[in-house]
């Protein structure tokens, strides 16, 4: 009975924390979604689903998100998992302590300023210069989804790094060993061994990334230039340029909705690659 009270008490700070941060914000969402805008912007209190019906207008916004957040994922992937497979397995442990600080040195600045650099490299003084200067003209890199994609794997790659070290640092190094003793190639005992023990760490890696992506806003503002356009994007626009909360409800409440179906058949799909292993999930 004791231990009852004790871990309840334990339970308590996060619990409140929960219902008032995000159970009782997504409540009010939900409401405003069903209201109407009034005359000089805001809410007003309705029932009705236009705001619902008239999601087809921020189409390419929904579009834009759910190709370039999973292809962002994607490439963050390509780029962290050699990085790595690298400090966990290859790197001598008088190096590894100073490489993984230097993973997440980026994140002592603000990743606005990060993203304000990437304008200057990918910008007409930037990249496009040297290309020019090499005989590659008329090169077009700001702007684009190109300089979306290569600002989300440089703002996101230490979310995706850290999964997967942690999971290959506990891997078992005498497997390795004994695929090798066996006889197997090296990229059969990668391959066989190495990368289904790793993928805990990526699909909590993806999950960490894909998440955040889905709510993204500064990088497709920045280096998108307004016409690489997220959801991110559109709530700002119809919560504090239009005013219009009760669509922007809807558009915040539908993105909720996609991303728990997404999320949920992709831990499904992780799950039953892992095998059923318990550490997959992040539920």
């Amino acid at each position: 009975m004791k231990g009852t009270w004790i871990n309840r008490a334990l339970l308590a700070p996060a619990t409140l924390w929960l219902l008032g941060m995000l159970v009782l914000p997504l409540i009010v969402v939900i409401v405003f979604s069903f209201g109407e805008r009034g005359a000089a912007g805001g809410y007003v209190p309705a029932f009705t689903l236009a705001q619902y019906a008239n999601l087809p207008a921020r189409l390419t916004a929904f579009k834009n998100t759910l190709i370039m957040a999973p292809l962002g994922t994607l490439a963050a992937l390509v780029v962290a998992y050699p990085l790595a497979y690298y400090l966990a397995v290859r790197v001598s442990p008088r190096w590894r302590t100073l490489l993984l600080i230097l993973v997440i040195v980026p994140f002592w600045t603000s990743i606005l300023i990060r993203t304000y650099a990437w304008i200057f490299i990918l910008g007409g003084r930037g990249l496009p210069l040297l290309l020019d200067m090499v005989g590659i003209a008329d090169v077009r890199l700001m702007n684009t989804s190109f300089a979306v994609l290569v600002g989300i794997v440089y703002g996101y790659l230490p979310l995706m790094v850290f999964p997967i070290y942690v999971s290959l640092e506990k891997l078992d190094k005498r497997l390795l060993e004994a695929s090798s003793d066996l006889g197997a190639l090296p990229f059969a005992t990668f391959r066989q061994v190495t990368l289904p023990l790793s993928l805990p760490g990526v699909a909590t890696g993806c999950m960490l990334v894909f998440i955040l992506l889905m709510g993204e806003f500064l990088i497709p503002a920045l280096l998108g230039g307004g016409k690489v356009f997220f959801v991110g994007n559109a709530l700002v626009d119809l919560f504090l340029q239009s005013r219009n909360w009760a669509y922007g409800s809807a558009v915040a409440a539908t993105l909720v909705v996609i991303m728990l179906i997404t999320v949920s058949l992709y831990m499904r799909l992780a799950m039953r690659r892992a095998g059923q292993r318990d550490d997959v999930s992040l539920f």
